[in-house]
């Protein structure tokens, strides 16, 4: 007898700096296009470089998980600054996203 473990792919994106009304319909737009273009059915947004995040970034996440829902694709947000994370509790948004702390657990999550 053997196994096989199967890891489920997905595709990564990651933004750098500061997400702000300055910069987040650019950021909407290559976010819109990774989700529409992926071939995997789960989307990771690794925010481990960005420093900082405002009302617009958080509103172009809100816009792109809408369409990821809408195309029945998995959409996960990871490595979350503090100064970030409050922006999602403040909103209460962490309970309607799946925030993990890292790519290796959003890896397992997609693998059960």
């Amino acid at each position: 007898m053997s196994s096989t473990q199967v890891r489920t792919q997905f595709n990564t994106f990651r933004p750098e700096g500061f997400l702000s009304a300055a910069n987040a319909s650019e950021f909407l737009d290559r976010l819109t296009v990774e989700v529409k273009t992926s071939v995997n059915s789960a989307l990771l947004v690794n925010m481990e470089a960005v420093e900082f995040m405002d009302s617009a970034g958080l509103m172009a996440l809100i816009k792109a998980f809408r369409l990821a829902e809408s195309l029945g694709r998995r959409f996960g947000i990871c490595s979350l600054a503090p100064s970030v994370r409050i922006m999602f509790e403040l909103t209460q948004l962490d309970k309607a996203f799946e925030i993990f702390e890292d790519q290796d657990a959003f890896q397992i999550a997609v693998n059960r």
